[in-house]
């Protein structure tokens, strides 16, 4: 009876050896991860990737629209310090001097035509100078022409100046009043002072540029 029992737990022993065995050679669990985990990670990239195309995006528009700014305001500004330059140097009472302003308007804005004969370092002797505004594309464009005062050609196509202007003006003082019409054939004499006004739109606000000019030859400076 002895002999039985110690068989029958020799055996259980062997048993449980054997399941233990058995168990502890089952293979590791493969690393990885889910799907869930996939979808998560993915959304979360997303999200980065967009963020970050909208900050360029917004950058990108801001610095072309402060490059757009810069250039307006370089136009007009030099094409205001051209026309000093000339106006400074307009030759009066001479037979072949002009000076004629009119006063225009395109679509409610101003528009002033403006010709005149001036020394120009672009030309040899006096030449016969015009501004004036025409509408292209639905925007107001500066134009320039220049020819010789002495053979005055057919007024052709002339050069932009400003680009998408928002107005042109150009005034003369006449005694104590500003005017914007002026033909010296019929007054005799240049105007003492021209006051040009180029106007520009720069992010929707409008932004205006002066300056004040008087001829200087056969004056006292």
């Amino acid at each position: 009876m002895k002999i039985f029992k110690i068989c029958n737990r020799s055996t259980e022993r062997s048993r449980r050896s054997l399941q233990s065995v058995i168990c502890n050679s089952r293979p590791p669990k493969a690393g990885g991860f889910t799907l869930l985990e996939v979808l998560l990670a993915f959304t979360i990239l997303s999200i980065i990737l967009v963020a970050l195309y909208t900050t360029f995006s917004l950058s990108q528009r801001a610095m072309s629209g402060i490059d757009e700014s810069l250039l307006k305001l370089q136009e007009s500004r030099m094409t205001i310090d051209v026309m000093r330059r000339e106006i400074d140097s307009i030759l009066p009472e001479n037979k072949n001097s002009v000076f004629k302003l009119e006063d225009k308007d395109i679509y409610g804005k101003q528009a002033s035509r403006l010709f005149f004969t001036a020394f120009s370092p672009l030309m040899p002797g006096l030449s016969l100078i015009s501004y004036y505004v025409e509408e292209k594309d639905g925007k107001l464009i500066l134009f320039k022409t220049m020819s010789s005062a002495y053979a005055p050609t057919a007024e052709g196509k002339g050069v932009e100046v400003v680009e998408d202007a928002e107005a042109f003006m150009v005034e003369v003082l006449d005694g104590n009043k500003w005017v914007k019409t002026w033909d010296a054939s019929e007054i005799k004499r240049p105007p003492e002072e021209i006051k040009i006004t180029i106007t520009v739109l720069l992010k929707g606000k409008r932004v205006s540029i002066s300056e004040t000019v008087k001829p200087k030859i056969r004056k006292t400076i």
